[in-house]
């Protein structure tokens, strides 16, 4: 689902029309609070774990360096540690990042070498590691899926493919004169969330566990998203963006562009919506948002579309 309009909405938004199915149980826990995922993953008793949670905001992993280690690295251990002693026979996998690539020239692939330059990127690579580390010591089924930047409508609204998909369906509905961002020359590998989930999930139906680039195999920069995002409402992007150096990270990833070779090859996985296409898919929900009488939408998803595309 994507959301949009009252920011003051359910923390729980995304999730709330799937409150009541019979499937879906919502149980409580942090990851700040090693107990707590200890007693949840011994009662659960879970087949499969996935671990997407994280401070995920790479500009805002900067400012908050101490609290990014917190979650996003320790947190992962304490599910690792959590799995460990409680449910050895689950499947864990970790959501790792292609920001632990950093300086690495692209295409970046599983054998590139790994230099992040971001507290989000350095968390990111400890829990990595300690993956991989429990899945050699203990013999566990762990893998890490290094996935390039998966986007949709419900994407946050300060991650700038959001906020950019966001300000077009304001400026050309509501008059919004302008759009204030950071660097435009990042170039990044822009995917679809919904085909990079399924790749997660065949990664823990393998046979054997092993890590995962996932990632389209194009890039753009931010410019060329604005470009097809203002384009598809026949606007100028130039005309209403400003940049401020203050939006600018202290060390910056300038070109990610991942080789999904082996995904293709082993788990016969290729995605099919690029970086363009993202633009244009986001800010039409934006529209469909603001024209709706609530201001908010679920984005339907036909999974078995999603799945026949990628693996097709």
């Amino acid at each position: 689902m994507g959301w949009c309009g009252d920011r003051q909405r359910s923390a729980r938004q995304r999730i709330d029309h799937l409150q009541g199915e019979e499937r879906f149980q919502l149980h409580y826990g942090d990851l700040g609070d090693p107990v707590s995922l200890h007693t949840l993953i011994s009662k659960i008793q879970p087949n499969e774990i996935y671990n997407l949670a994280a401070q995920s905001h790479v500009k805002v992993s900067f400012d908050q360096p101490f609290y990014t280690g917190q979650v996003t690295a320790l947190g992962s251990m304490a599910i690792l540690e959590a799995i460990r002693l409680a449910a050895p026979e689950a499947k864990f996998y970790q959501a790792s990042s292609s920001e632990m690539f950093g300086a690495t020239p692209p295409p970046q692939d599983e054998q590139s070498s790994l230099q992040p330059r971001s507290p989000y990127g350095i968390s990111k690579l400890y829990s990595h590691w300690m993956t991989k580390n429990y899945r050699e010591a203990y013999g566990l089924f762990m893998v890490s899926g290094i996935l390039f930047n998966h986007e949709s409508p419900r994407r946050g609204e300060n991650f700038v493919t959001r906020k950019i998909a966001k300000a077009v369906a304001s400026i050309d509905r509501k008059g919004l004169s302008k759009l204030v961002l950071g660097n435009l020359h990042a170039e990044r590998d822009w995917g679809y969330a919904p085909e990079f989930v399924v790749g997660m999930w065949k990664m823990l139906q393998a046979d054997q566990p092993r890590d995962f680039v996932l990632a389209t195999g194009e890039s753009f920069t931010v410019r060329d998203f604005l470009s097809a995002a203002f384009s598809s409402v026949g606007r100028n992007w130039e005309e209403h963006v400003e940049t401020d150096e203050s939006l600018f990270r202290p060390t910056e990833v300038d070109f990610l562009r991942g080789n999904p070779a082996e995904a293709e090859a082993i788990l016969k996985w290729r995605p099919h919506v690029i970086g363009t296409d993202l633009a244009q898919l986001m800010v039409e929900h934006e529209i469909d948002c603001l024209n709706s009488p609530t201001g908010f939408l679920v984005d339907g998803i036909d999974w078995e579309q999603v799945v026949e595309s990628v693996f097709g």
